[in-house]
């Protein structure tokens, strides 16, 4: 995730924005492991924090290029999600308001960059095998739904 360095992103004044490309090819899902905190060594969909000025479409693009390697094109909001992870004593350690795009994939090679441990495509099988950040099982879920909605509208015209 870029933007803010990684002292504001704890214990933050207010919820921090972030934004999650789920890109589909093939049969399988593109999923990261998370290189840092929060979640360090989980598997989650490419994201990262808005900058200052940035549209949400620019942001999600940006993200998936420098954490995979990969263009994408969001297509639609398939989720909107919250991360509220509190510390030991129950204060709020990281606070993250997450909006995950269905993206489409417009070229590239999938490479683990940025703060972005691995990276690669996973079949549905394979993604339950992994550790899973909170969550990114139902974001996955609601974006098959979307693409299966979307899939169905496009036959009916």
């Amino acid at each position: 995730m870029s933007g803010q360095n990684g002292a504001s992103r704890r214990y933050p004044e207010r919820p921090l924005l972030g934004v999650g490309a789920v890109v589909f090819h093939a049969g399988k899902v593109l999923l990261i492991q998370r290189g840092t905190e929060p979640l360090k060594g989980w598997w989650t969909v490419p994201g990262g924090l808005v900058e200052v000025g940035e549209r949400l479409e620019a942001a999600v693009r940006r993200e998936a290029l420098e954490e995979t390697g990969l263009r994408v094109k969001p297509v639609a909001v398939a989720a909107l999600f919250q991360r509220i992870a509190p510390d030991m004593a129950g204060r709020t350690e990281f606070h993250h308001v997450i909006v995950d795009f269905l993206c489409e994939l417009e070229d590239g090679a999938v490479r683990a960059a940025s703060d972005v441990a691995q990276a690669g495509w996973f079949t549905p099988e394979e993604s339950r095998q992994l550790q899973m950040a909170p969550g990114t099982a139902g974001v996955l879920e609601s974006a098959l739904a979307l693409r299966a909605r979307r899939a169905a509208q496009r036959e009916e015209a």
